[in-house]
């Protein structure tokens, strides 16, 4: 399985934007990332519509929103008006997750859903068969850069199981939270097809390009001190 890698603009320069999602997309990302929190779902409070409408302008990749946010049912127009073309909600944050779900792909965009890492796998079963996008939050949202949380391993490999027997096998399984060129291997083979990753991307001291790179030769199989070891050379 080839993995996606999903720089998440969380990390980006903002003053130029722009500039660092082109390079990005040049580099050979898969995905752009874009990180929406309210200040009150998750103690941070960044962007909306319109800088999400800026990355679509920048970028013909797939625009992917995650909302960490209160009340996300009033602003899934805005995002897929911005141009995103999947918009993860989170369950803590759904009373009415099918109905927010049959929401987002009636506004034309692909659905997805985040479980927080205390959150269980098993709050999904009824909606498996209906997203086209999981995530499994590997630090608790809020902040980039931290670091994963090891226990998210089993977690990943047990959704992995579960999107295969109940014939959404074709859904992402998507990562976030930690992933660098020491924990992309370890979160690949245990069936993520999608990482994001925005401090390991955009703040690595060799450039976007050499991150992603690494990043993708990680999560390829190749031990992090192989990469490293090639990365000196």
């Amino acid at each position: 399985m080839t993995v996606r890698i999903a720089p998440s603009i969380l990390s980006a320069d903002f003053g130029r934007l722009a500039e660092q999602v082109s390079e990005a997309a040049e580099a050979g990302a898969d995905w752009i990332h874009v990180d929406v929190m309210d200040g009150h779902f998750v103690p941070n409070l960044t962007i909306g519509p319109a800088v999400t409408s800026a990355v679509r302008d920048a970028t013909d990749l797939p625009v992917d929103v995650h909302l960490m946010i209160e009340n996300p049912d009033q602003y899934l127009s805005a995002f897929a008006e911005a141009g995103a073309n999947y918009i993860t909600v989170h369950q803590e944050t759904c009373p009415d997750l099918r109905g927010t779900i049959e929401r987002i792909r009636k506004l034309g965009v692909k659905p997805g859903v985040t479980l927080n890492p205390a959150t269980s796998l098993e709050t999904l079963a009824e909606v498996i068969p209906e997203v086209d996008l999981v995530v499994i939050m590997s630090v608790n949202p809020g902040f980039g850069g931290q670091a994963y949380i090891p226990e998210s391993t089993q977690k990943i490999r047990r959704l992995r199981a579960m999107l295969d027997e109940n014939g959404a096998d074709g859904a992402q399984l998507e990562v976030d939270g930690g992933i660098n060129v020491d924990t992309a291997g370890e979160a690949s083979e245990a069936g993520a097809s999608v990482l994001v990753a925005g401090a390991a991307v955009f703040r690595h001291p060799d450039g976007i390009a050499e991150a992603i790179r690494l990043i993708r030769r990680a999560a390829a199989g190749r031990a992090a001190e192989e990469v490293g070891a090639d990365r000196a050379q």
